[in-house]
């Protein structure tokens, strides 16, 4: 039985109950809402390290970032003040530049690409480097699919038909760029503030997977959706490496066991509900546009405008051209 059975089907639920009083509950910060990857990934977690520890650790999510915006979330567990958090690896970019390469337009082009490279040896140089720059551990990986772009005003398929809406974005060089790239001056705007911004017409539309879409109830509030596939959002579930290395080797093989298992049940998730939560936001009003051309006017002005701008900050063009060759491809251009 797979673990997107187990854990996403009642065993979370019975392994909860099972719980005994002693047991160490730690707290982990969500960025979405109910019912999205994020939490996907939070209850297959919990539920591993339940199981991994025989109910003697256990965990309990705090949703739609109650615990703060998901940048603030690595300071405090760098800091210790936090024990796990669950966000969009666009917000651990500004504390370790490397994952950037990541969040650059148009590296990662399917779902298999994101599991290569965050489950193989790539990945685990991300993990070794994030522990250094950010004080945090990379433990789990969640996969939430393409950042599609959704608007209140009309729809787009052509960088032409994008002009004059105001996006919002994360407070994130590499996306800001990409829009840019785009033609638009984009907004930056914490995670926490979204909903509002884009109910109030402030901003006219963001960026997001199907899934967070759903788990914000966006389609509240917006009514196009471009199927973009310029940004595969991976979400890390990370640890304060102050609170691992206060663990046993014991409890420490355990946690990441458990990590080891909650991405998985993401994967299982990510490929088992996105095409039905698609369909719902149709259901809901939405209307889905394809991107003319198969993309190749977003893509072309995205990757000669944005890679070379990041070759730097993410440790040299050296380390973009490891990506893309551990998937097969060609090095980036000069």
């Amino acid at each position: 039985m797979s673990y997107m059975t187990r854990f996403l089907t009642g065993t979370a639920l019975t392994l909860a109950l099972a719980v005994p009083a002693a047991a160490k509950e730690y707290r982990i910060a969500v960025g979405d809402g109910a019912g999205g990857s994020q939490e996907a990934l939070g209850k297959a977690f919990v539920a591993a390290l339940e199981e991994q520890t025989g109910g003697e650790m256990t965990g309990k999510l705090f949703l739609n970032g109650q615990l703060g915006d998901e940048q603030d979330t690595v300071t405090a567990a760098a800091t210790g003040t936090l024990d796990f958090s669950i966000l969009a690896i666009n917000n651990i970019t500004p504390f370790s530049p490397s994952v950037g390469t990541l969040t650059l337009p148009y590296v990662i082009l399917s779902q298999d690409d994101a599991e290569k490279i965050t489950q193989g040896e790539v990945g685990q140089q991300m993990i070794d480097q994030t522990i250094e720059d950010a004080g945090v551990r990379i433990i789990g990986w969640g996969y939430s699919g393409f950042r599609v772009l959704s608007n209140s005003k009309r729809p787009v398929s052509t960088v032409a038909d994008l002009q004059g809406l105001v996006i919002r974005v994360p407070k994130n060089e590499i996306m800001i760029e990409t829009y840019k790239s785009w033609g638009l001056n984009p907004t930056p705007m914490a995670w926490g503030e979204t909903f509002a911004a884009l109910q109030q017409k402030v901003v006219d539309g963001q960026d997001n997977p199907y899934l967070t879409i759903y788990a914000m109830k966006f389609d509240e509030v917006q009514k196009y959706i471009t199927d973009l596939r310029y940004l595969f959002s991976i979400e890390p579930l990370i640890v304060s490496e102050a609170l691992f290395e206060s663990l046993s080797e014991d409890q420490q093989q355990q946690v990441l066991a458990a990590g080891k298992a909650a991405t998985q049940a993401s994967s299982e998730f990510l490929r088992s509900e996105e095409s039905k939560i698609r369909d719902e936001l149709v259901s809901r009003g939405m209307e889905i546009t394809q991107p003319a051309d198969d993309e190749k006017e977003f893509r072309d002005l995205a990757t000669a405008a944005v890679w070379p701008q990041f070759y730097d900050q993410i440790g040299g063009k050296e380390v973009l051209d490891n990506v893309l060759t551990s998937l097969g491809r060609e090095p980036a251009p000069q």
